[in-house]
């Protein structure tokens, strides 16, 4: 059987503007490729409801999982949460399990529960709170989409706190090879190996090192043993070739 398949969307005008680099992409994939669950798409859309709600739909119906990072603090443009009851159809109010554990963060810290702050305990009818350790605002599950923050430290801790709860499947295996020639020497005999290999994951990742032209080409798979096969057969072809 396939693994199950999962998509990201990450929601923000400032990944799109370039102000902030996304680094939750990064740390999904790996967490999923151990886990056994194929990141196979990443969407990004902006501050918009039309397009959040437009790709929750879209990416809820395509793949197994979905993962959303951003949207969900205190202020006017954070509005992922309310799209996402929208895309699904259901209300979204404050809810009480929700503010209680802002109302006891918040007490802690001496710090007044304000009405912007009340705005992180919006959750919409049906979906099961996602445990925040960092900052106690939680993130939210309904149906297949995961609701999480988009601050790399708090989105890794939702990461934690969801996946357990994830069926997985066989974890993504791979090995490297840097072959130091261009592509245009190593396309045909890649591809005759990629035919015998069909199962397998085979990409050449061209550079340019000190005026020397290469490629790092990549194995992947879930059998270990054909991984094996395939890079004895690469090395037999590139006898120069070394791990990187």
């Amino acid at each position: 059987m396939s693994n199950p398949t999962a998509a990201m969307l990450v929601i923000g005008d400032e990944i799109l503007s370039g102000r902030t680099r996304d680094a939750n992409m990064h740390y999904l994939a790996q967490e999923f490729t151990k886990h056994g669950i194929d990141l196979c798409e990443v969407r990004i859309v902006s501050d918009e409801t039309s397009a959040i709600v437009a790709a929750v739909k879209a990416l809820s119906e395509a793949f197994d999982y979905v993962v959303t990072s951003g949207g969900i603090g205190p202020t006017h443009d954070d509005i992922t949460a309310p799209c996402v009851a929208d895309a699904f159809g259901v209300a979204i109010t404050v809810r009480d399990d929700a503010r209680a554990i802002l109302q006891a963060h918040y007490d802690r810290q001496g710090t007044e529960l304000n009405e912007a702050r009340l705005r992180m305990a919006r959750i919409p009818d049906g979906a099961a709170l996602i445990d925040n350790p960092v900052s106690a605002a939680p993130g939210f599950s309904l149906g297949n989409v995961h609701v999480m923050a988009g601050v790399p430290s708090v989105f890794q801790a939702m990461v934690s706190s969801v996946l357990p709860g994830l069926t997985g499947g066989q974890p993504l295996l791979s090995q490297t090879l840097r072959i130091e020639r261009g592509e245009g020497d190593i396309a045909g005999p890649l591809s005759d190996l990629a035919t015998r290999f069909d199962d397998l994951s085979i990409g050449s990742y061209p550079y340019q090192r000190n005026g020397v032209y290469g490629a790092n080409v990549v194995i992947r798979g879930t059998d270990g043993g054909r991984i094996d096969a395939a890079m004895a057969e690469l090395s037999a072809l590139f006898p120069e070739a070394v791990a990187p």
